[in-house]
């Protein structure tokens, strides 16, 4: 219900409005960060251009299936991609501010950078849809993984593994073959039903 009123030319939110976000690659590509399907620029394009990766296609660099048989290519990206390098944009300080009026239902993101965190949106008003760096957890025994650890063994270029079972973990990111969050599944049919325009 974001109905907007302009009696003198200038647009306000009604005092009983609420807001809720979906945001996508776009709002990080200002902070730096390559989205994932632009033609040169992208992600997907410049893993291809790299052939250290090695990879059958670029997609497979996130998909379970092909890190559970070869990690090293994600474990390469994961150095570049952890959360530390990038600023959050003016829009990801926006979205806060929304958040400081009161006026922020919920946040929904597919980004995993980690930006909307750094900008100040609280774990109650975001959900990370395709997951984050913001943990870690085995792929086998879904234990929870030590996060300061799996970043430090990543960025040493090592593969982390479960200290339970010895399997392989990696960050929370919803690969391809895996599950969204169910956090997504429940906020969002319980934020969506009050929109009405």
């Amino acid at each position: 219900n974001s109905s907007l009123a302009s009696e003198e030319g200038s647009t306000s939110l009604e005092p009983e409005s609420f807001i809720i976000v979906m945001t996508g690659a776009g709002l990080s590509t200002a902070a730096g960060i390559p989205d994932f399907r632009s033609e040169d620029s992208g992600l997907y394009s410049r893993i291809k251009k790299d052939s250290s990766f090695d990879l059958p296609s670029p997609e497979s660099i996130f998909h379970i299936d092909y890190f559970k048989q070869n990690p090293l290519p994600f474990v390469k990206l994961a150095q570049e991609l952890f959360p530390g390098r990038f600023n959050p944009t003016k829009s990801h300080f926006f979205l806060r501010l929304l958040q400081e009026k009161g006026l922020l239902i919920r946040l929904y993101t597919q980004n995993i950078d980690g930006l909307e965190r750094r900008a100040g949106i609280l774990d109650e008003k975001l959900v990370e849809a395709h997951g984050s760096f913001h943990g870690a957890r085995c792929v086998e025994c879904s234990s929870d993984a030590d996060m300061q650890v799996v970043k430090e063994t990543i960025l040493k270029g090592s593969v982390p593994t479960c200290s339970e079972c010895n399997c392989l973990v990696k960050p929370n990111i919803v690969f391809f073959g895996e599950a969204l969050p169910p956090r997504f599944q429940q906020k969002s049919n319980e934020d969506f039903p009050k929109c009405k325009h």
